[in-house]
């Protein structure tokens, strides 16, 4: 994965971390584009995003880390090469 890729994970991970949906929920690619649309632009943007997460890490790092997993996991295959195919997407290297 290349570096603006693995940026833009991160970013979206930590933007459904910070979302309502349920840690552990397996919500289809509209929903997660949905949450995360409205988590960057309600928390200031990416960087309000890091912030909120950056937070609860400091604050219940027992619970902040498997929904980390969690949201990493559901980025990477909703938005991974594979799926992006499936889009109609193509993926720059």
């Amino acid at each position: 994965m290349n570096t603006a890729a693995t940026i833009l994970t991160a970013a979206r991970a930590e933007a459904l971390f910070t979302s309502g949906l349920a840690t552990g929920s397996q919500p289809d690619y509209a929903l997660v584009e949905q949450v995360i649309r409205v988590a960057v632009r309600t928390r200031g943007g990416v960087r309000g995003c890091a912030a909120d997460v950056a937070r609860e890490y400091g604050d219940y790092p027992e619970l902040a880390a498997p929904r980390m997993r969690w949201a990493r996991h559901v980025v990477t295959d909703l938005y991974g090469p594979r799926h992006a195919a499936r889009r109609g997407l193509t993926l720059v290297a």
